[in-house]
């Protein structure tokens, strides 16, 4: 554990002097999608002007179901966002071969290959989003609430990059894996209102099927009393299942990989 620590540390580093050596990018990435969330945030704005209380969800409430998903998503842009990449970047270019010469799993390698700076733009916008939030909700900054938002930011994180693994490997036997993946994440957008508004089906898909709701609504609606019962507490629980799932996908994957021989 302490070797990966160091070696993620060591690629960390290596990144950020890459970056800072374009620093002008850096900064366009890392403000970009602060651009892309005020965007967001305004169709939000205009939905809420024409319809105040969105099946009883105010516009402050429904600002806190936006603000943990994105912290969550923010996770898997800095720290995950390179299994977008493993097709086209590293499967179809031959280039996933020097993973599996190197002593170091190749999972790891893939994930710490590149640190995504434009997730930090996530991060302000989605921790600024979760603070307002709370002020305006009257929402209390006790020790056993702050400790609640960081589990399940944490969470919502491990969620969203276990279905991103999920798709990304497809990329063993499709090559081309964005597609898969892209279908996937979109769906993360409904989780950035109320599951409550939506039919029975979709709630069922985003509680259970692609349970991006564990990462937005559930956390949401105990922060603000709201009753949802167990499913309050089982965003760590989902999170530890579908990390399991998501590494055995892979591993099958990797099992059934063949170089392209570049």
């Amino acid at each position: 554990m302490r070797r990966y620590t160091e070696l993620y540390w060591y690629f960390l580093k290596q990144r950020f002097k890459i970056l800072m050596e374009y620093r002008a990018n850096f900064l366009i990435g890392a403000s970009s999608t602060i651009i892309l969330q005020i965007a967001g945030l305004l169709t939000i704005w205009v939905v809420m002007a024409q319809i105040p209380s969105l099946s009883g969800w105010s516009f402050d409430q429904v600002l806190l179901i936006y603000g943990l998903v994105t912290l969550s998503k923010s996770i898997m842009h800095m720290f995950a966002d390179n299994l977008w990449t493993i097709g086209w970047n590293y499967v179809r270019s031959g280039q996933f071969d020097r993973f599996l010469v190197r002593p170091i799993d190749p999972l790891f390698h893939l994930l710490a290959d590149r640190f995504c700076h434009d997730g930090i733009g996530n991060f302000l916008i989605g921790a600024a989003l979760v603070a307002k939030s709370t002020i305006a909700l009257g929402i209390a900054w006790t020790p056993l609430n702050l400790a609640y938002i960081v589990v399940a930011v944490l969470s919502g994180g491990a969620i969203f990059i276990a279905l991103n693994l999920i798709t990304a490997s497809s990329a063993f036997w499709l090559v081309e894996s964005i597609p898969v993946t892209q279908v996937v994440f979109n769906l993360h957008e409904f989780a950035q209102y109320p599951l409550s508004i939506y039919n029975r089906g979709i709630q069922v898909l985003l509680t259970w099927i692609i349970p991006y709701g564990f990462a937005s609504f559930y956390p949401a609606s105990f922060l603000l009393g709201r009753d949802v019962g167990v499913l309050a507490f089982l965003s760590p629980v989902v999170a530890i299942v579908l990390l399991t799932i998501a590494f055995r996908v892979w591993l099958f994957g990797l099992k059934h990989y063949s170089s392209t021989g570049s």
